[in-house]
């Protein structure tokens, strides 16, 4: 399927490239920042609230039966003062409750109770220690980094250590973003948000390599040619447009899903489709303005060597 308009746009994508460093500096600079302050001890100096949720920092985890809806199930928790993530599971009156408050089991089912106006049963009820969720926090992180690194090895055999670097810069610049946006907003990092940022760096890497794949190709026709700086920013823009096409249908079909999960998923959902949803924004930008401009402007800098 194509895009008649999209077929031969002829846009200037590396002319504005420095406008994108820019920017893409900007963005990342304050994702960094809020992560480090929402997700470190360091933001505990100035007052912020860390956003790690109980799989991280340790909290209650509990299962009970009750015949209302998730709503109502919210809404009593918070009138117990109780800032709780409720999941519907299993069957329609079954629900998993994880809190951080110092609130026994027994007592959240007696508030339940009272509030809802309705018997409740206690299924299950754990204890999520301090110590086993930095285990998770510790590990997450190393997952989402060693991801990254094999994601590097592979590119850079399948292309060059070049586009493999510049590939691999633009997953830490989308994860980066990304996360940083949904810290700076107060969201909660719980396990869902590990899987959609491991998601992400899929989905991201696979917009750079076709990109990564047609540059190489249009680079290919002209191997044997000393090309000038204006030529090789034409051949990167060709090669871009090319895949212009192909680029909008994808981002677009994806988005209109993840906005859907996002608009109508529920509150379980939405740390999910919420990292998916700016991820297909920024991963496709990143795919032209951070992979193509770095091995562009690495070659141009190679080529003033040689001169």
């Amino acid at each position: 399927m194509r895009i008649k308009w999209l077929e031969n746009p002829k846009v200037d994508f590396m002319g504005r490239r420095r406008i994108a460093y820019m920017v893409s500096s900007v963005l990342v600079i304050i994702g960094l920042v809020s992560l480090l302050l929402r997700l470190t001890p360091l933001g505990a100096f100035v007052g912020i609230r860390q956003t790690w949720s109980i799989d991280f920092t340790g909290g209650r985890l509990v299962q009970v039966n009750v015949d209302a809806t998730i709503d109502e199930v919210r809404s009593a928790t918070l009138k117990m003062g109780i800032k709780a993530e409720i999941q519907n599971i299993g069957a329609a009156k079954e629900f998993l409750i994880k809190y951080k408050e110092e609130v026994e089991p027994d007592s959240l089912v007696r508030g339940l109770e009272n509030t809802i106006g309705k018997p409740v049963r206690l299924d299950r009820a754990e204890h999520v220690g301090p110590k086993i969720g930095a285990e998770l926090r510790e590990k997450a992180i190393i997952l989402t980094v060693v991801g990254l690194l094999v994601i590097l090895f592979y590119i850079w055999l399948r292309f060059d250590i070049l586009f493999g670097f510049a590939a691999t810069l633009a997953l830490f610049h989308d994860v980066i973003i990304t996360w940083g946006l949904h810290s700076l907003l107060g969201f909660e990092t719980d396990m869902t948000v590990i899987a959609a940022l491991l998601t992400l760096i899929g989905y991201s890497i696979n917009d750079s390599i076709v990109v990564a794949d047609r540059v190489r190709e249009y680079l290919g026709r002209f191997r044997l040619l000393g090309l000038s700086p204006e030529q090789l920013m034409n051949v990167f823009n060709d090669a871009i447009n090319s895949t212009l096409s192909r680029t909008v249908i994808t981002s677009f079909t994806t988005f209109v899903v993840v906005v859907s999960l996002l608009l109508f998923g529920g509150p379980v959902l939405f740390n999910f489709a919420f990292i998916l949803t700016v991820g297909v924004l920024v991963g496709t930008y990143s795919s032209i303005f951070i992979v193509a401009s770095f091995v562009l402007d690495w070659r141009l800098r190679g080529s003033k060597k040689a001169s």
